[in-house]
């Protein structure tokens, strides 16, 4: 890539996780140009490994990346290391993205592939042990703790869910309410019925000692061990360099924070912008993520084909009058 080069890719991507490199390898397959333009913050970094993906079950997210960004390159793709500060332009005249550093980047067609961010409780020890023993997803990571004492942190409603959820995993659950999570009388029961512990009060800090969680303390009372905490985040989409564009977040129907709506083929509501991967959907795993945004690059490959189709047919009805024929 150049700086400020006029002839602009055929699909932009911002954002190189699994979503934008699996789009970066479908488009580069299709014979677009297509560059991938990525910060290197990746939601998952903290995560010693990536699970049910299958065939790379375990790999380090790092790795990942770093094969796929290697395919993405094979088929002809440019990765650029950079943060996108602003994006703006239409589906007509193609659009422009902007980097911190002063680059700027043109293409076509757009892909937002940002991913999202997530909003932790401001509890002393939950950031500095989320994506090792503190966790959210047992479907990403139930396997590594089970059978071990595991605290569901109360953050909302959908806390007690997760403890029921993760009682699938071991027999020795405790849901802390945190005066954030109120059970209904059916879910009291259900708690009740899989001899899941239920304890109120507020949680004051995770003890953390030799790089271990050891347990929850409560305010004004006493310390529970548990080797896992669980913890429901709210997330929030990765879209403030695109609010220049009219692409804006919208309330997650589950409660759980923030999400950028699409179609069923990765489409937003701004002509010419598509997205995929957890920024359009906050409940995909890595291998979901990458499956959506291959069907969204085929999406937005057809879309530039049926574009280019019409400006064919123009031309070649225009050439047959100029001839006479």
């Amino acid at each position: 890539m150049t700086e400020n080069a006029e002839q602009p890719y055929d699909v932009m991507i911002i954002g190189g996780g699994a979503a934008g490199l699996s789009a970066a390898q479908m488009l580069g397959r299709s014979r677009r140009s297509v560059v991938v333009i990525d910060a290197g913050s990746p939601r998952n970094a903290p995560a010693d490994g990536v699970h049910g993906f299958l065939s790379r079950d375990g790999i380090s997210p790092a790795e990942l990346l770093r094969i796929g960004r290697a395919e993405a390159e094979h088929y002809g793709a440019d990765i650029v290391d950079g943060e996108v500060s602003s994006a703006e332009g239409s589906r007509e005249s193609g659009f422009t993205a902007s980097l911190k550093d002063g680059r700027t980047v043109r293409g076509r067609r757009l892909l937002v592939t940002t991913g999202l961010t997530d909003e932790l409780p401001d509890i002393p020890g939950i950031r500095g042990r989320w994506g090792k023993d503190v966790l959210h997803c047992p479907f990403c990571h139930g396997w590594e703790v089970q059978d071990q004492a595991i605290g569901i942190l109360g953050n909302g409603p959908w806390s007690t869910h997760q403890a029921l959820l993760f009682r699938q995993w071991s027999s020795n659950i405790t849901l802390f309410l945190n005066n954030r999570t109120n059970p209904t009388d059916v879910e009291l029961e259900q708690l009740a019925a899989r001899g899941i512990n239920v304890v109120e009060g507020t949680v004051e800090a995770l003890r953390v000692e030799q790089d271990s969680l050891r347990g929850v303390a409560l305010a004004g009372g006493p310390e529970v061990a548990v080797d896992a905490v669980v913890v429901g985040p709210q997330v929030r989409a990765r879209l403030e360099a695109f609010a220049g564009l009219g692409l804006a977040p919208s309330p997650h129907p589950m409660g759980v924070g923030d999400y950028l709506e699409t179609d069923a083929d990765g489409a937003t509501a701004v002509p010419g912008v598509w997205a995929a991967g957890n920024v359009t959907d906050i409940k995909a795993q890595v291998l979901a993520s990458a499956a959506a945004a291959a069907w969204t690059a085929v999406a937005i490959n057809n879309d530039l084909m049926a574009e280019e189709l019409r400006r064919d047919v123009s031309d070649y009805r225009e050439s047959l009058a100029l001839s006479g024929a």
